[in-house]
């Protein structure tokens, strides 16, 4: 590989692969979520490292071993940091979960500021810098991943490691009034300040982050325009910028046109009738709002009544943070507004909701993106939501409608083809359901190809490209593959 920079270093709190009890058998389970989506494919056989937690707490556990097989196949290397119980306790389910994760996404009443929880999260992030310092070299680029990790450049410096770092926050960026609740404020802007780039998901995002560092730091100066800009607070200077993250485009898209899954699109159609199909693709997650949008079918329903045996809602919620009690009730409250809205309304023939509380397959999420007339992703908050995307790039017919909350991260790039609403509005969200269920498919053609033409051309590797430009200056082909770790499955 060439002199200079060596390696592409993703730091995240999850590894792309978790460890998982079956009965007395410890399994590896590939991750999911956005974060592993896009790197994965990134540092495939690039010479790459991830550095994270394995999703175990037991000390006697061989995690390397167990990870080696994986490691070997992903066509990177990767290095786990030991976390005990009270250490996830405290870190992951505390401060990151019950503190930033509710601030950042404007529902502060959630909020628990325990101070156990800011001290554990330090003890943590030291733990990770150490890890960190070990494994990679002056020459590596150290890419730090969201909110679980926002000290990782402090630490480093506090050690006297020399790295280039940046960072991505993979959630909203609040303004001022929200973030100045948080009583640690200042010594969480500072340690931000410590990375040679910060980027976040939207142009919003980095004018928040700038107005509380204004606040906090009134002698900051910010230079330059566009989506990078510099910031000079005395001798120190470092960027920040606005990368909007992405998918894969192309392997939604060939997914959706394999003859399998297209067949299990059209047997979802038959299965359903034929009928128009509303798609929901979740999380579960108080910030996604899902009761919400179940209450909007049922306004749409009681609006409309001519709608009645020609429409199916179709909710995918995936398991998340099950054993957190603000999770348990939350799916209890959706599966209840699911029994009301098909206690009111169904009739023999015509069950109007279908509810699945668990993870699909990946061809079978595809089928359900390719079968939908109208994704509905309607979140109250969110840094920029994939499944919007997702659903536009597995759309091959392109006569889907993309109905989409103006408060998502994907609004800023989609609102020209989307119909946004407010998911607060259920009347409004009814509105636009019907009014879509109603346009004609050139209009529906017209909007999904301007969707699926921004997706495909901003896609996951344009965002790495942009992040690394505007961090190191290097592209995706500046870390070229290693032939000798191409791995064969046996």
């Amino acid at each position: 590989m060439e002199p200079g920079l060596r390696r592409l270093v993703v730091v995240s709190n999850r590894l792309p692969a978790a460890l998982k009890k079956e009965g007395d058998c410890w399994k590896v389970k590939a991750g999911a979520g956005g974060l592993v989506t896009a790197l994965a494919p990134v540092l495939k056989n690039r010479g790459g490292v991830w550095i994270g937690w394995s999703g175990a707490s037991d000390p006697t556990l061989d995690v390397d071993g167990l990870l080696s097989n994986f490691s070997s196949e992903a066509g990177y290397d990767l290095f786990t940091v030991p976390l005990t119980r009270e250490e996830v306790d405290g870190y992951y389910f505390g401060f990151s979960n019950e503190i930033i994760w509710p601030l950042f996404h404007d529902l502060q009443t959630r909020c628990r500021f325990a101070p156990e929880y800011w001290r554990m999260y330090l003890e943590v992030n030291f733990k990770f810098a150490e890890v960190v310092a070990r494994k990679t070299s002056p020459d590596d680029y150290v890419w730090i991943h969201d909110y679980h990790l926002m000290h990782q450049a402090f630490f480093l410096k506090s050690m006297g490691v020399k790295r280039s770092t940046g960072f991505f926050l993979h959630i909203p960026f609040p303004p001022p009034d929200i973030f100045m609740k948080l009583p640690w404020r200042w010594k969480l802007i500072q340690a931000l300040t410590e990375f040679d780039l910060v980027g976040f998901q939207t142009l919003q995002d980095r004018k928040n982050f700038a107005e509380c560092l204004r606040r906090l730091v009134p002698e900051v100066r910010f230079e330059g325009r566009g989506a990078v800009i510099s910031v000079k607070i005395g001798s120190r200077k470092f960027r920040l910028g606005a990368f909007p993250i992405s998918i894969d485009f192309n392997q939604f898209n060939s997914m959706a046109e394999n003859p399998e899954v297209a067949q299990k699109a059209f047997r979802i159609r038959e299965a359903l009738r034929h009928r128009k199909i509303i798609l929901g693709v979740d999380r579960l997650d108080y910030t996604k709002g899902i009761p919400e949008r179940i209450r909007s079918f049922h306004t749409l329903l009681s609006r409309y009544p001519e709608l009645a045996g020609r429409v199916n809602f179709v909710q995918i919620a995936v398991p998340s943070r099950e054993e957190v009690d603000e999770y348990k009730e939350l799916r209890t409250e959706i599966e209840q507004l699911v029994g009301r809205v098909n206690g009111e309304f169904s009739f023999p023939g015509w069950v109007p909701v279908h509810y699945h509380y668990k993870s699909f397959p990946h061809d079978e999420l595809v089928a359900y993106y390719a079968a939908a007339d109208i994704g509905l992703v309607t979140p109250l908050r969110d840094g920029m939501n994939l499944v919007a995307k997702e659903y536009c790039a597995s759309n091959t017919s392109e006569d889907g409608v993309l109905i989409l909350s103006e408060f998502a991260g994907a609004a800023a790039q989609l609102q020209k083809d989307a119909y946004l609403v407010n998911p607060y509005d259920m009347e409004g969200i009814a509105k636009a359901m019907n009014r879509a269920l109603h346009w004609d498919k050139a209009e529906r053609r017209e909007h999904m190809v301007g969707l699926r033409d921004q997706v495909r051309k901003n896609n996951i590797y344009w965002w790495v490209d942009s992040f690394l430009q505007a961090g190191i200056a290097k592209s995706l082909d500046d870390f070229p593959e290693v032939e000798s770790l191409e791995y064969e499955p046996g």
